[in-house]
C-alpha cells in the first residue's frame, strides 16, 4: 500500500497509482458490520457493492442524501470507476453538484463505508458566471477562462499558498486537462463564507478553484487528501 508520504510526493506526474488491495469499498447504503465477505470479495467501485453469494443484502442503516442528485452521483460513479488505476483511497469521494446555487452547499464528502455525507457551500468561477447570478452558467478547461471545469479529478498535493493549508488536484478527464497549468486547487476564501450569502444573497467567485468556507476545509483536509478522487458536474 502506498504510504501517505509516497501519493504526496506523486503529485500527477506520476502516471498510474495502484489501487490498495482491501481498500474499504462496501456499499455506500450498506452497514458494512452486518455483511460478511469472503477475503478476496471486492466490490467494483465504492457507491455498489453486491452481497456474497447466497447472502441477503442487510437493510441500509445510512442511505446517500437524497439532496445528492441521483443522476449526478451516477456520473461520478462512472468516472471513478473510468479513472480507478489513479485514485489510491477511495473511503472518501467529493461530488460537486454545480446545478445548485452557490447559496446551498452543493460540495458534498461522502464516506463510501457508511453512506454518511457532509454538505458544504463552494464557489464557482467567475468565467462560469459573468454576471454574478450565483448560478454557473458554462463550464470551461481553456487557460485564462477563470471559470469551473467538470470532470473527475484527484486531489494531489498538500500546500501552503495565499489562503493558506490548501489541496493541489489534477483533472484526470479532457474537460479538465488542464487543471494543473491553471492551478486549479481546493482552498478557504472570505468570499465562500456563509455571512457572504447573508449579505449578497450567493457567496463570490473563484477564479476556477474550489474555495470552501474556512471550517469546511478543515474538514476537507483531514478527509479528502491525497489520492482521494473529487467529481463535479451538473446535470441539465
Amino acid at each position: 500500500m502506498l504510504s501517505r508520504r509516497q501519493i504526496v510526493e506523486a503529485g500527477c506526474a506520476t502516471g498510474v497509482l495502484a489501487m490498495a488491495a482491501g481498500s474499504p469499498l462496501i456499499a455506500a447504503v450498506v452497514d458494512p458490520s452486518t455483511l460478511r465477505r469472503r477475503p478476496d470479495a471486492q466490490p467494483s467501485s465504492p457507491y455498489d457493492a453486491a452481497p456474497v453469494a447466497g447472502q441477503v443484502a442487510a437493510r441500509p442503516r445510512v442511505l446517500v442524501d437524497p439532496t445528492v442528485d441521483a443522476a449526478l452521483v451516477t456520473r461520478a460513479r462512472a468516472a471513478f470507476d473510468r479513472h480507478r488505476g489513479r485514485i489510491a483511497r477511495p473511503e472518501t469521494v467529493a461530488i460537486i453538484d454545480f446545478a445548485k446555487s452557490s447559496s446551498e452547499p452543493r460540495f458534498y464528502l461522502l464516506d463510501t463505508n457508511s453512506g454518511r455525507v457532509t454538505r458544504h457551500l463552494v464557489a464557482h468561477g467567475r468565467g462560469s458566471d459573468p454576471a454574478h447570478t450565483g448560478f454557473l452558467q458554462r463550464f470551461s478547461n481553456a487557460i485564462g477562462s477563470e471559470a469551473s471545469s467538470s470532470g473527475g479529478y484527484v486531489v494531489s498535493t498538500y500546500y501552503q499558498g495565499k489562503y493558506g493549508r490548501s489541496m493541489r488536484v489534477c483533472g484526470l478527464d479532457p474537460s479538465n486537462s488542464n487543471a494543473e497549468a491553471r492551478s486549479i486547487v481546493v482552498h478557504t476564501a472570505w468570499y465562500a463564507e456563509p455571512d457572504v450569502i447573508l449579505q449578497m444573497g450567493r457567496l463570490g467567485r473563484s477564479e476556477g478553484c474550489f474555495a470552501l468556507p474556512h471550517q469546511s476545509l478543515q474538514e476537507a483536509l483531514a478527509r479528502l487528501g491525497p489520492g482521494h478522487f473529487l467529481y463535479a458536474d451538473r446535470i441539465a
